[in-house]
């Protein structure tokens, strides 16, 4: 935040690069594929076929797409590339593995018409009763709202939400199909180990019992919205209505996993340059091998920041 604003690497990088004469922006362009020459880059190819030359490329698609263009570009699992047609160049086994992203669940409550929340929002972090004593918290709750709400009996709705901050499900990036305008295939594996869900159902009884309590309890005018008065608080009642409503953080990461060794799953090295190819650079959160217990954004302004750094000193 700076002067009420809250800060963007649109404010914070782009804008004051904006007027550089080696900066050129183009909006509304699809990238199809990094062009290669051998195992060297030579440019970019557009999904409208025209070239962009380049020795050096950098991606940034972010956990979704940088991995689906390193993909088409024959960068990636030489069997999945195969099923598509494309001749592996570099033959990548971790792009598009190792997803990791935080779920969340919320805890819905009606509450009045015209109520307002605080001016800053209050977070908690805390320990599941499974995790390290001296380890990082797993847990993260918060209330959200109070929203309008056609669909609540009082017309408003806030919610405590649950987030898992250390999940080890893992999930995936597969192409659907060589065309690029083309969404990859995206399982994000939410809750699927035993533990994942155990300690959102343990988040859950948290969330239900910070609810019930004053001063919060006194904002709550009437029955639990979700999951529910039907809902018990057993472990088996839980699981199953947060299987059914688990959604994101949309804190993807891991998908071009850094680390020395590609047959063990990295994709690029301390640098950001991957593996097996000359050229080529991903600067995002792909490059996370593992998921940090907390927001994203500013571990991958700090990725772009250092990788940035590098190329420009030459040490990559």
């Amino acid at each position: 935040m700076r002067d009420g604003l809250r800060m963007s690497t649109a404010l914070t990088h782009l804008a004051p690069a904006r007027g550089r004469p080696n900066l050129t922006v183009r909006a509304r362009t699809l990238v199809d594929r990094v062009e290669l020459s051998g195992t060297e880059a030579v440019g970019v190819r557009l999904a409208d076929g025209e070239l962009v030359e380049a020795d050096r490329v950098l991606l940034s698609a972010g956990a979704y797409c940088s991995p689906a263009i390193l993909m088409r570009s024959g960068i990636g699992p030489a069997v999945q590339l195969a099923e598509h047609g494309i001749e592996p160049q570099a033959d990548l086994p971790g792009v598009g593995t190792g997803l990791a992203d935080h779920p969340l669940v919320a805890v819905d409550l009606p509450t009045s018409p015209g109520f307002t929340g605080p001016r800053f929002q209050t977070m908690l972090t805390m320990r599941s009763s499974s995790a390290a004593p001296e380890g990082p918290p797993d847990l993260h709750l918060f209330a959200a709202g109070p929203f309008d709400d056609p669909s609540s009996p009082t017309g408003g709705v806030f919610g405590v939400v649950t987030g898992l901050l250390s999940p080890s499900s893992r999930g995936n990036v597969r192409l659907r199909s060589t065309n690029p305008a083309d969404p990859p295939r995206i399982d994000v594996a939410h809750l699927r180990t035993a533990d994942d869900l155990a300690r959102m159902v343990e988040a859950t009884r948290h969330a239900r019992r910070l609810a019930g309590t004053r001063p919060l309890a006194d904002l709550v005018a009437g029955e639990e919205l979700t999951p529910g008065p039907a809902v018990a608080d057993d472990e088996d009642s839980l699981a199953a209505s947060i299987r059914s409503r688990v959604g994101s953080y949309h804190h993807p990461v891991g998908t071009c996993a850094m680390g020395p060794r590609p047959a063990e799953g990295a994709v690029v090295d301390a640098t950001g340059a991957v593996h097996g190819v000359q050229g080529v650079w991903v600067a995002d959160a792909s490059v996370m091998p593992v998921l940090p217990s907390a927001n994203t954004n500013l571990t991958t302004m700090v990725v772009g920041d250092r990788i940035a750094a590098w190329l420009l000193a030459g040490s990559c």
